[in-house]
Formats: C-alpha cells, sequence, structure tokens
C-alpha cells in the first residue's frame, strides 16, 4: 500500500496542463477529451455534463507542441498544448463546434480562426458540387470555381498563419486541414505547397528536433522534394515512339502490372486524360467521365487515364474501381509526356478518334459529350 501511495503521488506530482470551461445546453451529454496523434484520435478522458455544464480535464504536459480536441456526439473544437498551461473554454451545445471562446492559449484562437475558415470554404465547395449534379453549372465551370476558391485560400492562410510564424502550432495545424477529404496543401505533388511544408519543419526541427511530430513533417517534405525534382538528364532522352498515325503512344502499366498501350485501343473514341488523383476536383471529373463512360462504352468509347500521382498507393486505392483504363506514370509532374504533350495544367483531356489519331485538347468540358458524340 505505501509502495502504491508513491507511484500514484509520483504521478500526481508531474506537470499536468488544463481544460476547463462550461458547455451551455448540454445537460446529460458527453465530452470527451481526445489526442489528435500521428496515428489518430486517441480517447483521454470523458464527463457526463450537469447542470451550467462545467468541466475540467487534466493531462500531462506534452514534451513539444501537441493537438487535441473537445467532442460532443460529432460536434469537435480542435485545440493545441505548448506545455503547461489552462485552457478555458465557452460555449453552447447547438452550436458547439462553430461559436465557442478559448482563452488561455494564442495557438488555439488560430486554430479556431483556420477551423472556422476550413468550413466555410467546404460550405462553399458543396454548394458548388449541389449545383453541379443539379445541372446548374457545368463541370468545367465548377473546377475552375473550386480551384480559384482552393487557391485564395490557400494563399491567405499561406501568409496570414504559415509563412508569419512557422514556429507555430496553428502552422502546422493549416497544412493538414482538407476540402472534401482532400488536403488542401498538397505536399506530394506541389513544388509550392512544399515550400510550406518545408518552413513549418525547418522551424519544428529548430525547436523541437526529437519531437515525432518533427521527425514526420521532415521526412513528408524529403519525400515531396524527391517526387518533384526535376530529372538530372545525363544521357539524351529516350526516343517517344510515334505511330503513323500521328498519335504519341503511351506505354504504361495498370494497377495489375500489365502493361496497357494506347495504340492498342485502334478502333475506339479514347478519352485521354492526364491526371492527379490526390486533388480535390478529382472526385467530379471521374464522376463526369463514368456518366460519359456508362452511357457511351458500348458505342466503342474507351477512357486512357494517366495518373502523375507521387503517391502509388493513393493512386491504386482511389483508382481501384474505375471500369476503364488507369496506368500510372512513376514520373509524376516530370514525366516525358507532360512535354510530349504539352500539358501546361493538369488536369488535361484528349480525343483520340477511332484511327488512333490525337483529334484535340478538350479545355471546356461542357462541350466534351459534344466532341464524344461526334467522333462515334
Amino acid at each position: 500500500m505505501a509502495l502504491a501511495a508513491v507511484a500514484l503521488s509520483a504521478c500526481d506530482s508531474e506537470p499536468k496542463f488544463k481544460v476547463e470551461g462550461e458547455v451551455a445546453g448540454a445537460d446529460g451529454k458527453t465530452l470527451y477529451l481526445e489526442a489528435s496523434a500521428l496515428e489518430g484520435i486517441v480517447p483521454m478522458d470523458s464527463v457526463e455534463l450537469k447542470g451550467n455544464g462545467t468541466f475540467a480535464f487534466k493531462g500531462n504536459r506534452p514534451e513539444s507542441p501537441e493537438f487535441y480536441r473537445l467532442r460532443i456526439e460529432d460536434k469537435v473544437i480542435n485545440f493545441s498544448v505548448d506545455s503547461t498551461e489552462t485552457l478555458r473554454f465557452k460555449a453552447g451545445y447547438e452550436d458547439f463546434a462553430t461559436n465557442y471562446t478559448v482563452e488561455g492559449s494564442p495557438n488555439s484562437e488560430k486554430i479556431k480562426e483556420l477551423s472556422l475558415m476550413q468550413l466555410r470554404l467546404q460550405s462553399k465547395a458543396d454548394a458548388l458540387a449541389q449545383a453541379m449534379q443539379g445541372r446548374a453549372i457545368g463541370v468545367d465551370i465548377y473546377q475552375d470555381s473550386l480551384l480559384s476558391m482552393i487557391q485564395r485560400y490557400k494563399d491567405d492562410v499561406k501568409v496570414r498563419y504559415i509563412f508569419s510564424a512557422p514556429n507555430t502550432a496553428a502552422a502546422y495545424f493549416a497544412l493538414f486541414q482538407k476540402l472534401n477529404n482532400y488536403l488542401i496543401f498538397d505536399p506530394l505533388n506541389s513544388r509550392d505547397d512544399i515550400k510550406c511544408f518545408a518552413a513549418v519543419a525547418t522551424s519544428l526541427n529548430n525547436f523541437y528536433p526529437h519531437a515525432d511530430r518533427s521527425k514526420n513533417l521532415y521526412n513528408i517534405v524529403i519525400k515531396g522534394m524527391k517526387n518533384t525534382r526535376a530529372p538530372q538528364q545525363t544521357t539524351a532522352v529516350p526516343q517517344i515512339e510515334v505511330q503513323e498515325t500521328g498519335v504519341i503512344d503511351i506505354e504504361l502499366r495498370d494497377m495489375k502490372g500489365n502493361v496497357r498501350k494506347l495504340s492498342e485501343l485502334k478502333g475506339k473514341v479514347v478519352v485521354l486524360d492526364f491526371t492527379i488523383y490526390q486533388t480535390a476536383v478529382s472526385a467530379s471529373r471521374n464522376y463526369l467521365l463514368r456518366e460519359l463512360y456508362d452511357k457511351y462504352a458500348a458505342r466503342g468509347l474507351e477512357i486512357y487515364q494517366v495518373s502523375l500521382d507521387a503517391d502509388e498507393h493513393y493512386w491504386k486505392t482511389t483508382a481501384d474501381n474505375l471500369p476503364w483504363i488507369c496506368v500510372r506514370d512513376a514520373s509524376g509532374v516530370y514525366s516525358t509526356l507532360v512535354t510530349t504533350y504539352n500539358i501546361q495544367n493538369i488536369p488535361t483531356l484528349y480525343l483520340v478518334n477511332r484511327n488512333n489519331e490525337l483529334n484535340e485538347r478538350v479545355d471546356d468540358l461542357g462541350k466534351l459529350e459534344t466532341e464524344i458524340k461526334a467522333l462515334l
């Protein structure tokens, strides 16, 4: 008993952080404290709220800034803890995740700002998707609008939250925000976004070189830089076979390891699509292609989709259920095909006629069905 008492006393003497406050209108509801760890969400503590909804949690001081969340049902408040601070929250049950105050943590105030900004962005993206699905706007307008929205968001966040204070938990939090379940900042395919990750990784490594998050972020940056580094041309670029019909042939492996050649599709009308699955517009683009494929495949339409994703596993997972030909170029955005097909932006789509001739590049997806019907 004496030993147990000593052990308990030692645990209680460890430095703690505190999370306290009140949630109005939540009588009988359970409030959870959870850690947002690298491996996922980890439960820490919970309390059934009574009366005025007061609560108080304690946790061991983290060795470096860490992320946590308060949750009632599916309503979440994200926050960070640097050391042994006391954070005070005040919220209501109905708008728990969006209308709360936090004191004692400037980083958590910034995280609140970022969370609300992301929610507004998601709401606008959802409205755009509904307009597209309801045929109020075309897929091309949807994609252009969504990409513009994302770019404005990224430009704002870069200036105000990442480059202005890369050594903060708020900057780290900003890197991993999502839209449509895709990362807004792409650390594997975008050289500009990798600079954001590198700025935060460098700062974290200076202050917390042994922290798991520092090491993880550093590894992400190294992988991204490797993926997007322009290859050094020490030897002559191999000649790409050009068929007599004029199409630049493509010879890549599909998910099963089978070599699929574009030239072997002679006799079909082919949608040749260069894309990156790990982007926010990928799902809507494939939604349109799936409609067209289901409608015209029996009449001779085929889709030959070239992934330029840096992450092979992500490509395989995402493309697994697609009914058309899905191949991947491991060189990514530095593939020789990008140059030979004069690809300025990704995604880019071409049409190939039944004679295996490159017919045209289709920039306006609203006209894609009309162009396909004309070739069929």
